[in-house]
């Protein structure tokens, strides 16, 4: 099933105002419904590599699974199940990969990334995550974030430590608690989520979200969504305005119509009077 018609994607990244090289790494294919962001980390360059791994292995597999396994043509309970095999299978694979290539070569010691891959089908999200790269979903101009940092700071906020205004401030902001090709194995966090019509989707580093507050991400969102490029480059713009600490990244997904499932009686129906 094509996805172009129903989704309308826009990216933007840049270095930022005080790196040197961008680490980050995103992939969008909207025909597959399918969006991957990454952003590296480890020892000169080798950040970058980690990030290109999981974006271009991901990509690949994931367009080839969707492929032979007709995901976009299953039902809904079939096809949310089949999504998540697919996202903790192809991302365990990668995660592989990214941790040989850091065990086998001296340079890329110590390599990982975050990731975010979002997947749509049949008028649903599946989300995949890893370390503290962002999935926002902007509904009816209320902007909220669906993934759950895996942070040391989000820990300290789980456990009351710290209030969510002290965690601004902390030092701790980057330091996360799971990352792509750290360790032999990783568990990715893998939700599904309703649809509808008009949402906007954000994914992004936390080049974006360190230096803009979500109030304004909302209220970016809200005033240019009609224009996503515009909406796209002007975020990143704002993170290097306040500062550009780190490489940014942000990639936007607005659903414009339904999407439900090739092969379902619903659609059969509703296709005969198109």
């Amino acid at each position: 099933m094509n996805l172009a018609k129903a989704l309308e994607i826009a990216s933007a990244t840049h270095t930022g105002m005080v790196r040197a090289h961008n680490e980050d790494a995103i992939a969008t294919d909207s025909t597959a419904g399918l969006v991957v962001l990454a952003d590296g980390m480890g020892g000169y360059n080798a950040g970058e590599v980690a990030s290109g791994i999981a974006v271009t292995q991901i990509t690949s597999e994931m367009r080839q699974a969707i492929t032979n396994s007709s995901l976009h043509a299953l039902n809904r309970e079939d096809g949310d199940a089949q999504a998540t095999r697919l996202l903790h299978g192809i991302v365990g694979k990668t995660n592989a990969s990214i941790h040989e290539s850091a065990n086998s070569q001296p340079q890329y010691a110590g390599m990982g990334t975050t990731l975010v891959v979002a997947l749509f089908r049949d008028n649903r999200l599946s989300v995949a995550h890893i370390g503290d790269s962002r999935l926002y979903r902007l509904r009816d101009q209320k902007l909220e974030q669906i993934t759950r940092d895996h942070s040391l700071l989000q820990e300290q906020i789980d456990s009351g430590m710290l209030t969510r205004e002290a965690a601004r401030r902390s030092q701790n902001r980057n330091l996360v608690t799971r990352a792509l090709g750290i360790e032999p194995k990783v568990e990715a966090e893998i939700h599904t989520h309703d649809v509808l019509p008009g949402d906007i989707y954000l994914l992004c580093s936390d080049g974006l979200n360190d230096m803009v507050e979500d109030e304004d991400i909302e209220l970016t969102l809200s005033a240019l969504g009609a224009n996503l490029p515009l909406a796209a480059n002007q975020l990143v713009q704002m993170a290097n305005d306040n500062g550009g600490r780190d490489n940014v990244s942000v990639v936007l997904v607005k659903v414009v119509r339904d999407f439900p499932a090739a092969d379902t009686w619903l659609s059969r129906v509703l296709s005969w009077f198109k």
